[in-house]
């Protein structure tokens, strides 16, 4: 990438009406598959979408804790921490420069408020979270929609801190000082 797309601008307006959009879909989709998970599945038999391998199983009891139902019974708490993040992230994504550089990590804060976002309405609104997608061949946790976003954004972070925004300077949009002329 040359230093003429690092530095070209997007537009502020633009740019947050897109993501805030993306937000909405992604959050939208979470609720809903988990509305079709209480509907359909919940008190049934689990569905199997690929046979010994992934399937579709109402977790009951409910998930009243984190991810993949670790730390049970801690809502409240886990409320509350959901919205700190929640409301850092929004920080980060405001913070962060609006140009072609920078737009993975615009997308990763997209994926991680998605999620945030997604589980947060759970625990308010319900005091659990519901789970419904199950891996079944590695006997991993039952997850759901908001999960996969979180975890997503979380893994795609890590890649980018490593190997794309290695620079001393990358970061400095998140320092409290202010920059020197």
């Amino acid at each position: 990438m040359n230093k003429k797309e690092k530095k070209t601008p997007l537009s502020s307006g633009l740019y947050i009406l897109l993501s805030s959009l993306i937000v909405v879909i992604a959050v939208f989709l979470d609720q809903y598959t988990k509305f079709l998970a209480a509907a359909y599945l919940k008190g049934k038999e689990a569905i199997s979408l690929i046979p010994g391998v992934l399937e579709l199983k109402y977790l009951y009891p409910e998930n009243r804790g984190i991810a993949f139902g670790m730390f049970q019974g801690s809502t409240a708490f886990f409320a509350v921490v959901s919205m700190i993040l929640f409301i850092l992230i929004i920080w980060i994504f405001l913070k962060m420069p609006k140009n072609r550089y920078y737009m993975p990590l615009m997308a990763v804060c997209v994926l991680m408020l998605s999620g945030a976002l997604g589980n947060m309405i759970d625990r308010v609104f319900r005091g659990y979270v519901i789970d419904f997608i199950y891996f079944s061949l590695i006997d991993f946790p039952v997850f759901n929609m908001a999960d996969i976003y979180v975890v997503c954004g979380g893994i795609l972070l890590v890649i980018f801190v490593f190997f794309k925004y290695k620079k001393e300077d990358d970061f400095d949009f998140l320092s409290f000082r202010k920059k020197e002329k």
